[in-house]
């Protein structure tokens, strides 16, 4: 959809992680006004609700809903039950980190409040090049999705169908990292450790760790987040 189609504001799931802050920023460059939706759902790593906030707050977004939806009562995977985080790297299969259709369940809610919000735009910081190998954040999820959304709102049926946009769909981590500097981010706003010192360090080891890391090593650019000293002092 071109910007001359869009109606009413950009409605992104802001995670307070890297790729949700790039996203939500990269909506407000294309001249979108920004409410924001972040879900609050027992994860282990709650300092990303601290990054949400903070980011909304810095990127002037018109509308910040934090929604509590206590996933812990499921369980079944390491940020949601007492199961150990991975730190020995990425692998090729689906980690215990993986949250069982966290995506599916995110864009539905994020879908409700932009038909809510008189929106068309849905933004999602998905990646499919360098990740964790979590089935909802491929592009066939996404347009799988868009589809459901056009058949099962009012909007949709309307003929007014949402577009969900996936702007980093395409990127490396190391990309990702280069368009933060870009817009003028600071690294340090977000949070992307899964399993957080008791001193609030980001571990360094856990897969979202490596993968952020290794990004910003590759862009050759300054990831501003503090790490554990041991781990950092890998250089890895």
């Amino acid at each position: 959809m071109s910007q001359s189609q869009s109606s009413g504001p950009a409605v992104v799931l802001l995670s307070g992680g890297l790729d949700s802050m790039v996203t939500a920023a990269i909506a407000r460059e294309r001249g979108m006004a920004v409410h924001a939706l972040t879900i609050d759902y027992g994860q282990r790593h709650v300092r990303e609700l601290q990054s949400a906030r903070a980011i909304a707050e810095r990127l002037g977004v018109e509308r910040h809903i934090v929604l509590p939806l206590d996933l812990r009562r499921f369980g079944g995977s390491a940020l949601t039950d007492d199961i150990d985080v991975p730190k020995t790297g990425v692998g090729n299969d689906i980690p215990v980190t993986y949250v069982p259709a966290r995506n599916l369940v995110f864009l539905a809610l994020t879908t409700a409040f932009a038909e809510t919000s008189d929106s068309r735009d849905v933004f999602i910081g998905v990646n499919a090049l360098d990740y964790s190998g979590y089935p909802d954040c491929r592009p066939e999820f996404i347009a799988s999705f868009a589809e459901t959304a056009r058949l099962g709102t009012k909007q949709g049926v309307e003929g007014r169908p949402f577009t969900i946009h996936a702007p980093l769909q395409d990127m490396s981590k190391a990309d990702i990292a280069r368009e933060c500097y870009r817009l003028g981010l600071d690294p340090a706003w977000s949070w992307s450790c899964y399993d957080p010192t008791g001193d609030g360090l980001a571990c360094g080891a856990c897969d979202s760790c490596r993968l952020r890391r290794k990004g910003f090593a590759e862009a050759g650019l300054a990831d501003t987040t503090p790490y554990a000293e041991e781990i950092h002092d890998r250089g890895e």
